[in-house]
């Protein structure tokens, strides 16, 4: 015969003895959360074959599309903190995707565009990214689809905010 008291026994079952203060499948941040993660996981199968992970990849596309950029414009523009851009920026220099070229105005920040190979590479992996995006988005039917890229802007917009006050 086991000892257990009542709370370990309610650790156990699948139904909380009382209701919950939040239901974390039915909690938005995690539902965008989930809902990211997922993306991003499916996304990989994009540009794995070159060896890059998601900042690797947020770089390339943030250079590809703006031509030249520093590595705070990448991180303010990515959402990526620093140190995390500095490394992406890093393998994609060792990979020769990426050129450096330092700032004579200020030695402490360089200025990053795409080599002709990174260039190549984010020319290949564009249309398929974009494919992507298209079969991704087919669930979502042509008369929600504005009302769905409203709703992501507005909760992009007022997460900003959010975070800007300081609120949580």
């Amino acid at each position: 015969m086991t000892n257990s008291s009542p709370v370990d026994d309610a650790r156990t079952d699948a139904e909380p003895a009382e209701k919950p203060l939040i239901q974390l499948e039915g909690f938005l941040p995690h539902r965008l959360n989930v809902l990211s993660s997922l993306v991003s996981q499916a996304l990989t199968q994009v540009y794995s074959k070159y060896g890059i992970g998601i900042p690797e990849w947020r770089v390339l596309v943030s250079l590809g599309q703006f031509g030249v950029m520093t590595g705070k414009a990448i991180g303010a523009r990515t959402h990526m903190h620093k140190t995390k851009v500095s490394r992406a920026v890093a393998q994609l220099e060792e990979r020769k995707f990426v050129a450096r070229k330092a700032n004579r105005a200020d030695l402490r920040e360089a200025f990053l565009s795409l080599t002709p190979a990174g260039r190549a590479v984010y020319e290949e992996l564009a249309p398929r990214a974009r494919d992507f995006t298209e079969k991704l988005s087919e669930v979502v039917t042509a008369d929600d689809r504005a009302a769905f890229d409203r709703a992501v802007a507005l909760l992009t917009q007022r997460s900003a905010e959010l975070v800007a006050k300081g609120d949580r």
